[in-house]
């Protein structure tokens, strides 16, 4: 009984152990996430605070999209814009390498080719992306440019107005990772409980075999006794025969 009491402890005690080990690392990964997410939250706040601060309005309230882009004028109109953005579109090769080609809000313009393989083909795909001071990409369409004239004209504003958006999903991100760390940190710094009983258990379970020991001996010692006693009355048996 004291056995298996003992061996449940240990199994016990492991599982405790194993459960400490994984949530130690659990824990250093999500506090890591953690610190990325909040890294990001704050660059995103400080590049929406910029555009907000930036953004200029026309006479119906309408923001402009003031887009500049390499090559054309900085008056250039709606159509020029869209064409020369469909045009980067077909003809950029940048070797996976973001290369800028303008500017709107004081966030930088770039593009992007990547390229992948279908049936043995490279297929090259450019992408198109908005850049602030906090280093963060955003993107519209997925980066991709719309034929239109207009649309294309709209890509990167319309990515940075999906600030807001990026900021809440953060923001959610950091509440439900925030919920997991007292859990994990009560898991890591905890301590086992029964370690007093498991330590009673063993001292029991030692007085006990030490107890059969002795009791083995003893009986051993005890047999030895009587095979040397009956050995001496069978040695006075046969030499009181010979006589």
């Amino acid at each position: 009984k004291l056995e298996k009491q003992v061996a449940g402890l240990e199994s016990e005690k492991q599982a405790f152990n194993r459960s400490k080990f994984s949530s130690k690392y659990k824990l250093e990964d999500i506090s890591a996430t953690l610190e990325s997410a909040k890294s990001r939250l704050e660059r995103m706040s400080h590049d929406w605070k910029n555009l907000q601060q930036r953004l200029q309005k026309g006479q119906d309230g309408t923001i402009l999209n003031l887009v500049q882009l390499d090559g054309l004028s900085p008056n250039a109109d709606v159509k020029q814009i869209g064409t020369k953005l469909n045009q980067i579109a077909d003809k950029a090769r940048t070797g996976g390498q973001y290369d800028e080609i303008g500017s709107l809000y004081g966030f930088t313009l770039l593009v992007k080719t990547e390229i992948s393989e279908k049936e043995g083909v490279d297929i090259k795909v450019n992408r198109f992306l908005v850049q602030g001071e906090g280093n963060i990409k955003y993107t519209y369409n997925n980066g991709l440019i719309a034929n239109d004239a207009k649309l294309a004209s709209m890509n990167f504003l319309s990515a940075l107005e999906k600030i807001p958006s990026y900021i809440e999903q953060e923001q959610k991100k950091i509440a439900e990772l925030q919920k997991d760390l007292p859990v994990l940190q009560a898991v890591v710094n905890g301590t086992w409980t029964k370690e007093n009983k498991l330590s009673e258990l063993k001292t029991e379970l030692a007085a006990v075999d030490r107890k059969i020991q002795l009791s083995i001996t003893t009986e051993s010692k005890e047999q030895e006794e009587v095979i040397k006693i009956n050995n001496v009355q069978e040695r006075s048996s046969v030499g009181l025969k010979a006589m």
